[in-house]
């Protein structure tokens, strides 16, 4: 009995594999200009965000030190 569990998930396993093969084949991956332009939209907005934070960071920090006094 556990043989056959055992094949079974490997089988499972490989039509997994299969299946995930076959999804990734209907991707439309980006080209070269495409991959670059949104890579520089991305650090950008994290670059936007970090600031935010640290910003909004910084304010209620003084805040927080103005109340403790």
């Amino acid at each position: 009995m556990a043989a056959q569990t055992n094949t079974s998930k490997r089988f499972a396993l490989g039509r997994y594999f299969k299946s995930v093969k076959a999804e990734l084949k209907k991707v439309s991956w980006p080209n070269k200009k495409e991959l670059k332009s949104y890579t520089v939209v991305v650090l950008v907005t994290c670059l936007l965000a970090a600031l935010g934070i640290w910003i909004a960071d910084s304010v209620f920090g003084q805040a927080i030190k103005f109340l403790v006094r």
